[in-house]
């Protein structure tokens, strides 16, 4: 069963910076959907982010302009740039991996923590 692990979370102010990674415990071919997810308390998870094998990516609204995803094939890893951070913006941060096969995975989560 393949594992993903995300790292790069803590605590920053508002106005500043983060970079998320999430890495699959072994590799995984045929990758289609790369994703962002995140959970703050008391609310649904939501996704952020997403970028395609092909390399188009979708933004929620809400860090269109502040936050930009990418993908290292090679390394099957997905990235998470986040900046101009905002108190709204903490909250647990998922990374998900789709196949064209089917392979549906999730990260444990990474914290991540605005302060105002």
């Amino acid at each position: 069963q393949v594992q993903l692990v995300e790292s790069g979370g803590g605590l920053v102010q508002a106005g500043g910076s983060l970079r998320l990674s999430c890495t699959p415990s072994r590799s995984i071919f045929g990758i289609n959907a790369m994703n962002w997810y995140r959970q703050a308390p008391g609310k649904q998870r939501e996704l952020v982010a997403t970028v395609l094998d092909g390399g188009s990516t979708n933004y929620a609204n809400s860090v269109k302009g502040r936050f930009t995803i990418s993908r290292d094939n090679a390394k099957n890893t997905v990235y998470l740039q986040m900046n101009s951070l905002k108190p709204e913006d903490t909250a647990n941060y998922y990374c998900n991996f789709q196949t064209h096969w089917g392979l549906n995975a999730w990260g444990q989560g990474t914290l991540v923590t605005v302060s105002s």
